[in-house]
């Protein structure tokens, strides 16, 4: 059974998200603020957290913030404001998905879904049979078995999305991947023009393995296609 924490401050939503998510067969910790969140993620194993943005006290993006010292667990933000910015400062703190207020509760579930079929993909050994379980590039060093991410031998933390876009871009090097192909790849969704999310994950992405994010040398940008990591 899998566990996942919902944090909003209306209690009638974290009523309605629970039954949807027992009902699915999840078990479910719940929290109205920030601080019982932290301590949830603390005490419980959490393979999904689902965190309301404004909230008194300990806003959703510090719970994010704090989370990702320490676990790589796939997070969605709550929101009910639509504003781009505000998607990608949700973004930029290490979610890993979106979701606007009000949302229908049968697409919270198919995001849950997907975001833990990547948790499953990167926590469980299931390439036992590849010959090389190593991809070396420009310094980084990516383990497929245990997806550890190492840049000139320093392990470098990161979320499950960026570390499935460093994969795909690096094991097919010099493959030039568009914003549409890489969406597709990895959230198994339907791209629509000007979504910014894949921009936003390679900018962290970057932040944690190039020396100078602005001037990156690892994951390049292919201007007016796309982004690759070369030879």
């Amino acid at each position: 059974m899998f566990n996942i924490m919902i944090v909003d401050d209306e209690e009638e939503i974290l009523e309605l998200m629970e039954v949807y998510l027992r009902n699915d067969g999840y078990k479910v910790f719940k929290a109205n603020n920030g601080t019982e969140a932290l301590n949830i993620i603390h005490r419980e194993k959490i393979h999904v957290a689902v965190l309301d943005i404004m909230m008194p006290g300990i806003d959703g993006l510090q719970v994010c913030m704090e989370i990702r010292k320490k676990y790589n667990i796939p997070i969605i933000m709550l929101s009910a404001k639509s504003q781009d910015m505000d998607k990608i400062n949700g973004l930029s703190m290490g979610a890993d998905d979106y979701m606007i207020k009000p949302f229908n509760p049968m697409e919270l579930l198919a995001r849950v879904k997907a975001q833990i079929r990547r948790y499953i993909y990167l926590n469980e050994n299931i390439k036992q049979h590849e010959e090389n379980d190593t991809v070396e590039i420009k310094g980084v060093s990516i383990n497929k078995r245990n997806h550890k991410v190492h840049l000139y031998g320093n392990e470098i933390k990161l979320t499950p999305i960026e570390y499935e876009i460093l994969l795909l871009l690096a094991s097919e090097k010099g493959k030039i991947f568009n914003s549409e192909e890489i969406f597709k790849a990895i959230w198994k969704e339907k791209y629509f023009e000007g979504n910014n999310t894949v921009m936003v994950h390679i900018w962290r992405l970057r932040e944690k393995i190039e020396e100078n994010p602005k001037e990156p040398k690892i994951v390049e940008t292919v201007w007016g296609v796309g982004y690759k990591i070369e030879e």
